[in-house]
């Protein structure tokens, strides 16, 4: 019978899988991205986000330079060509007032991204400012500061707007207080959920114990690790102001004549839409459905991209 040495060592090679490179298996298969670097390559990979990303980009571009190269002025009128249909000289067709329709659609443009724009904009800053003190501060303060937030939320937005009419008139500055008067508290409360998640974090206590100041803290330590659902709320809030532009104008409480915006294009076309002038409804309702769209995929987009919890 044969017994097998106890002092013979198997070597280790006989164990090693076949074809194993153990520098090729321990080296990175993909170089380290910061997080908004790894939001974007995973946000080229939404195509309808970026589809609705390139969209507006156009748009932005034609809002800015379509007017410019246009050879007809946003209020010219000419009633020789009252309601002419889509053609080579008017690409858009013309209005009652023989107006170029296609002029006035990107002068609209500018209004619209205009009013989207500085809605989202202003509350962004009084969202994150009240937010954050709010959250940071928590107990007494919160709960009095989100009391308020609760009287504003519950304000019927529609009598606000009209009183607002009243009192200031009908203008674009009136539009934007208007909607931006209620409308910040919505970021209010996601930037105040975001806080009160992260300020007790390591290095929020750490920044508290070298000394820094409420402002600093939240200005450097808890904004920063918020931004990505604030940016996605943004987006958001554009095509919403969008909208809310389009329904004042469209009933007489926005933009007034002879200024052009999708709105009061829309509330023209009403009358004659029977008449079979389709162009005058169809481009400027086309337009504001359009580009809800392209914000509200882009928004969706990038909210998937921005969720660390995705990340890989």
């Amino acid at each position: 019978m044969v017994t097998k040495d106890p002092r013979v060592s198997i070597p280790d090679d006989w164990f090693r899988k076949k074809g194993e490179d153990r520098k090729q298996a321990e080296a990175v298969v993909r170089p380290s991205l910061s997080y908004w670097k790894d939001a974007w390559r995973r946000l080229r990979k939404n195509k309808l986000a970026m589809g609705g990303l390139v969209f507006l980009v156009i748009l932005t571009l034609l809002a800015i330079f379509g007017p410019v190269f246009s050879p007809y002025e946003v209020t010219a009128t000419d009633l020789r060509n009252q309601n002419m249909a889509p053609s080579a000289a008017h690409w858009f067709g013309t209005d009652e007032m023989g107006r170029d329709v296609f002029t006035r659609t990107w002068y609209g443009a500018r209004i619209s991204l205009f009013v989207g724009v500085m809605a989202a904009l202003i509350d962004f800053f009084i969202g994150i400012i009240y937010g954050g003190v709010s959250g940071y501060k928590g107990g007494r303060t919160d709960s009095i500061m989100m009391r308020i937030i609760e009287i504003l939320y519950g304000l019927p937005h529609l009598l606000v707007v009209i009183l607002l009419m009243v009192v200031m008139g009908p203008s674009l500055t009136t539009i934007i207080v208007a909607l931006t008067i209620t409308g910040w508290v919505g970021m209010a409360r996601i930037v105040r959920g975001q806080v009160l998640q992260i300020k007790n974090f390591e290095f929020v206590t750490a920044s508290k114990s070298f000394g820094a100041r409420t402002p600093r803290i939240i200005r450097k330590n808890l904004l920063p690790n918020t931004m990505g659902p604030i940016i996605v709320q943004m987006t958001l809030t554009v095509p919403s102001a969008i909208f809310a532009e389009a329904f004042l104008s469209f009933l007489g409480l926005g933009i007034q004549a002879p200024y052009a915006s999708w709105g009061v294009m829309a509330n023209d076309a009403l009358p004659v839409i029977l008449s079979g002038d389709w162009w005058r409804l169809f481009f400027p309702a086309f337009f504001i459905s359009i580009t809800m769209f392209a914000f509200n995929v882009l928004g969706d987009g990038m909210q998937d991209a921005l969720d660390p919890k995705l990340r890989g």
